[in-house]
């Protein structure tokens, strides 16, 4: 699809369309991140350098999966709900806190990517059944 510059509601609808796949990208992601996460708290198997690529990969989907809302919200004009748009900055600032705790809890370190991670995927589910309101 081709989009000239007065094809405005085309990249409304290409910006919705990557909105709502990397929101199940972020959903499915750190539901597995989080589990994996877990997982290698009791099973040193477990503890790969792929689990903390995967962690990396779906928390920055996060990143864009917000750039898409701000994207069509700010840039398209697009309306969205208002607790939509919490869930998903509260997403943001939760990478931050988990990232940041991630020297101090050390020894928990699995546990916290872990419940981090399936706490990221509650957000993105409320945010999804929020978003989907009419």
């Amino acid at each position: 699809m081709v989009l000239r510059g007065g094809d405005r509601q085309g990249t409304l609808l290409i910006l919705f369309d990557l909105h709502v796949a990397s929101a199940w990208i972020v959903i499915v992601g750190n539901a597995l991140t989080g589990l994996w996460a877990l997982g290698a708290h009791w099973a040193p198997s477990l503890r790969t350098r792929a689990l903390w690529w995967f962690t990396a990969a779906v928390e920055v989907a996060i990143f864009v999966q917000v750039g898409f809302g701000v994207a069509m919200v700010a840039g398209q004009g697009r309306a969205a709900a208002q607790f939509h748009m919490f869930y998903g900055f509260v997403a943001l600032v939760t990478v931050g806190i988990i990232y940041s705790y991630r020297q101090q809890l050390e020894r928990w370190r699995f546990l916290l990517y872990g419940f981090g991670g399936l706490f990221l995927m509650g957000l993105g589910l409320r945010a999804v059944t929020i978003g989907a309101r009419p």
